[in-house]
């Protein structure tokens, strides 16, 4: 994690749940993370198992031009990541991966940004599943929020290991477990200190449990 946004909101979480695999989602207390509630969201399943905006900050919902609430999850995202994104948050509603996306955001005017996204499991039972997220910017141009952003095209994603990753966080103080490969359609080629599927490079967050 690159951002302030998502390292506060991931230590915030990390301290909740307190050694299990995610909090409550009863235990999120909205004054605790106000200064990040503008950038902030949850997603849930509805009907017909497909992950949506149960909430959505303002910020986020003027960087995307429309009110998230009840908007389909997936159709945030180039088609051709659609597929992914939506097997990325069933990992974190039932299998508790916790995951970190970077990915360019274009606008509706042609315009583009870069922005980190983190998908952090939360507890609600087997029949309300649930996840908290938050979505930061790289930087703020003039037009961000303005000209909406229309798609977003995933660069990296990361799956993190919950247990390590406080420790290499350790020396970031901001202002305030991987799922099977099997869960992504696709090749895996080693490239780097990553790995390549698809369009994109995972880069593992830490041990295998």
């Amino acid at each position: 994690m690159k951002q302030d946004g998502s390292i506060a909101l991931f230590q915030y979480w990390n301290r909740l749940r307190d050694g299990r695999p995610a909090p409550r989602r009863t235990e999120i207390e909205p004054a605790e993370i106000k200064s990040l509630l503008a950038d902030t969201f949850i997603l849930e399943k509805d009907t017909r198992g497909e992950a949506v905006f149960r909430l959505a900050g303002t910020r986020l919902c003027a960087t995307y031009g429309r009110e998230l609430k009840g908007y389909s999850f997936p159709l945030i995202w180039h088609q051709r990541d659609q597929r992914i994104l939506a097997r990325l948050a069933h990992g974190t509603f039932h299998d508790k991966s916790v995951v970190v996306i970077t990915y360019e955001g274009l606008s509706q005017g042609g315009k583009s940004n870069q922005f980190e996204m983190v998908l952090l499991p939360l507890e609600g039972g087997v029949g309300s599943p649930r996840l908290l997220g938050a979505i930061t910017p790289f930087t703020k141009p003039y037009w961000l929020g303005a000209d909406p952003i229309a798609e977003g095209k995933v660069e990296t994603l990361r799956l993190v290991d919950a247990e390590r990753e406080p420790l290499f966080l350790a020396h970031r103080v901001p202002s305030i477990a991987p799922a099977s490969e099997q869960m992504i359609d696709g090749g895996l080629d080693a490239v780097d200190h990553g790995r390549r599927i698809r369009h994109l490079v995972v880069f593992e967050g830490g041990k295998r449990r």
